[in-house]
């Protein structure tokens, strides 16, 4: 596996790498710096966790939407 970009209602929050026999977040908006440098077994446990993230924040910024994923 490459990197991929992680989305969060239609914008790029982050991308994740291959590390070790993990991912790894790094994330490219403020909101979700929280997050940088986690390793998460998926992506989709990546995205969980930033919804969980925006979540505990009320709902700032982009939670309303829904979370997706696009290559890179």
């Amino acid at each position: 596996m490459s990197k991929q970009v992680i989305e969060y209602g239609g914008e790029a929050v982050g991308v994740v790498v291959p590390d070790q026999d993990r991912l790894k977040f790094l994330a490219v908006k403020y909101h979700v710096w929280d997050l940088d440098a986690q390793r998460f077994r998926s992506v989709d446990e990546a995205r969980a966790a930033i919804g969980r993230l925006l979540s505990a924040q009320g709902g700032r910024n982009l939670i309303n939407r829904t979370p997706g994923i696009a290559a890179a």
